[in-house]
């Protein structure tokens, strides 16, 4: 079958290494582009997946928030989720960087 991303590969059976928010969640079987390595998976293993990030805790933890303004700069607002999987704490203090388009924040 041809890969419908890439259009030039085929897909073969193999393994794809998954992970989410760069935390490992393992190997699974999936069907693997032999050009541009995109993997697709069925629903078992979709669901294996997501038990696999689950039993991480890590879920769920994706989430949109607003950017709001305090002074002169702008602030984002850490959600309970997000900030309790982190161990984040009020006064407690994070190194933020860009990263091309993205906003790095990690914690000390």
């Amino acid at each position: 079958m041809k890969c419908p991303i890439c259009e030039k590969g085929i897909l073969k059976q193999g393994k794809a290494k998954e992970s989410m928010f760069g935390i490992y969640l393992g190997e699974f079987p999936a069907q693997v582009c032999t050009k541009c390595g995109e993997s697709f998976t069925d629903e078992k293993t979709t669901k294996a997946i997501e038990t696999a990030a689950r039993e991480k805790g890590i879920w769920g933890l994706g989430q949109k928030t607003k950017i709001t303004k305090t002074g002169n700069s702008l602030a984002i607002r850490i959600p309970k989720d997000i900030a309790k999987y982190l161990k984040l704490e009020e006064g407690s203090e994070a190194f933020m960087h860009p990263d091309k388009d993205k906003l790095i924040i990690e914690s000390s």
